[in-house]
């Protein structure tokens, strides 16, 4: 996919039908926020979320499920099986829950914009532009301290100092991107049950 000559997409697919999606911001936030939450059984995720994203539901419930997880992962069908294979365990290093503060300062202070008051921002223009946020802003520098690795090479005031701060930034219950993604992937399957994984 390509933001500068593809059109966004707003509809998905299935069974050669097309069917219209909710496409905003906040539905992604909401959507991923859904997956994390231990309070909703794994087995209501997969409903509550074709909810969220269909105003009709697909007949198709297993092609509108994949059709979400295409959605949500910005087009890449494979990004589930891509995340699986990393190798490196990769912490998570925010929290749409936790850093709601932080992130709407961030996009206030890099680009101008306040989230609050987006009217039509599609969940990829919004990733892009979360992907893009730069080192300058706080939110920015916090992820930067949860995902430092604390190295034999550092100075003992380097190693306090970034234990300090991924103390103080540390987010509940995290987990790597890898399990995130495959317990998002069975939960939206019908699978799997997310409740204490994440």
């Amino acid at each position: 996919m390509n933001l500068f000559i593809d059109s966004l997409p707003k509809k998905i697919w299935i069974d050669e039908a097309e069917y219209p999606i909710r496409w905003d911001f906040r539905v992604g936030i909401v959507y991923e926020l859904l997956m994390l939450d231990r309070e909703v059984e794994g087995t209501e995720k997969p409903l509550l979320a074709l909810r969220l994203f269909y105003p009709k539901i697909p007949k198709n419930r297993k092609g509108a499920l994949e059709g979400i997880r295409w959605f949500y992962g910005l087009g890449e069908a494979d990004r589930t099986q891509k995340a699986r294979q990393t190798q490196k365990k990769q912490e998570r290093i925010y929290s749409f829950a936790e850093d709601g503060a932080y992130i709407f300062s961030a996009f206030w202070e890099k680009y101008g914009m306040d989230l609050t008051e987006e009217k039509e921002l599609h969940w990829w223009k919004f990733r892009a532009l979360f992907q893009g946020l730069g080192e300058d802003t706080t939110f920015s520098k916090i992820m930067g301290y949860r995902a430092i690795e604390i190295t034999e090479s550092m100075s003992k005031e380097q190693k306090a100092f970034y234990r300090r701060m991924k103390a103080i930034y540390r987010l509940p219950s995290m987990k790597n991107e890898g399990e995130k993604a495959a317990a998002i992937e069975k939960a939206l399957l019908g699978e799997g049950d997310l409740t204490g994984l994440l």
